[in-house]
């Protein structure tokens, strides 16, 4: 599960990257920095989603600070 959540935080920075360099690329004549962001947003939720209910199920256990 830790490197199911590490290669989904890889992939959320990797499409803020993206982002960013079309921005850059294009200077908002074309609409790929938006389909960017969206993906983006839409990783975020699913791994929240993911998470949530790998805690319902019991695969993953909160530690706390320690």
């Amino acid at each position: 599960m830790k490197i199911f959540i590490a290669i989904a935080f890889i992939l959320i920075i990797a499409s803020l990257g993206s982002a960013l360099f079309f921005l850059m690329k294009d200077k908002g004549r074309s609409n790929r920095t938006v389909q960017a962001l969206a993906m983006r947003v839409g990783l975020s939720i699913t791994l929240f989603l993911i998470v949530l209910a790998s805690y319902k199920m019991g695969w993953i256990h909160p530690t706390g600070i320690r």
